[in-house]
């Protein structure tokens, strides 16, 4: 699973690069246009494209029937089944291209999550390093070594919370890069990067994982933890992103379909693909 997560990783780095030093608005726009032309594609290809066009001017007709034939209760009546008939048969056909396109579709969004979800630390900044142990593992008798790069700081003991099976640490950004944590359990030695005041469209992965296929899918920023490790996961509590338009603060996600959607109208007709 690594080796996929970084072969696409590394194609979204290569999507980004000529972006990083602009505003996210420029990344997610280019994003959001070639995931239009890929989604365009996948639904002209997969879809029947005859029987879309049909039903859909079926549908028109029957609308412009209701509107003809407006005082009569029967045709209006009939018009409308039939217009629910022809909506039921455009979701069948369109079922397919969208099974087809929800597999890619969640891969991108995995890896947009990365370059869009979360904020880097400024200096100055405290933040929560969350990290979830093993069931096996004693945490009141268990001895964790952490280590920071001279940019980050740990400013509390280990707090162990046995409930949810968790040691959480306070650490303070100091300086502006890209930071390490070293942390040594049981002879283990782990190391997860923490990003401080990096540019607005930065890939942050802000969880590290031990090896599992669903783990390692959402979570594909860092190469995992071996499969045997006794710690699951570490986590630098990140703040969340947003995308601001005239003073308001969007998700991104909301963003990217909204924008993937105009892209995909816009050039339906250039593509000539019936949606």
């Amino acid at each position: 699973m690594w080796v996929f997560n970084s072969i696409f990783g590394k194609i979204f780095e290569i999507v980004f690069f000529p972006f990083k030093s602009m505003t996210p608005w420029i990344g997610m726009i280019f994003i959001s246009f070639l995931t239009a032309l890929l989604m365009l594609c996948v639904f002209r290809f997969t879809s029947h494209q005859q029987g879309i066009k049909q039903v859909k001017n079926k549908i028109k007709a029957h609308l412009l029937e209701i509107r003809l034939f407006k005082d009569s209760l029967n045709v209006s009546l009939r018009a409308q089944g039939n217009i629910l008939r022809y909506n039921l048969k455009y979701i069948g056909y369109s079922i397919k291209p969208l099974m087809v396109m929800i597999i890619p579709l969640i891969l991108i969004l995995i890896q947009l999550n990365l370059w869009f979800g979360h904020q880097s630390l400024t200096p100055g900044q405290e933040v929560i390093l969350k990290v979830e142990v093993d069931e096996d593992l004693s945490l009141l008798d268990t001895e964790f070594l952490i280590e920071s790069s001279s940019g980050l700081v740990i400013e509390t003991p280990p707090l162990r919370i046995e409930e949810t099976r968790e040691v959480n640490w306070k650490l303070f950004a100091k300086e502006t890069g890209i930071h390490e944590l070293s942390m040594t359990v049981n002879g283990h030695r782990i190391v997860k990067k923490v990003a401080v005041a990096q540019k607005s469209l930065n890939k942050i992965s802000p969880v590290k994982v031990r090896r599992n296929f669903i783990d390692e899918l959402f979570h594909p920023g860092e190469a995992p933890l071996p499969a045997n490790h006794p710690i699951k996961s570490l986590e630098i509590k990140y703040p969340s992103n947003y995308m601001s338009l005239f003073g308001w603060r969007i998700h991104w996600l909301i963003v990217y379909f909204a924008l993937s959607i105009i892209f995909g109208f816009a050039l339906k007709g250039v593509f000539k693909v019936e949606i």
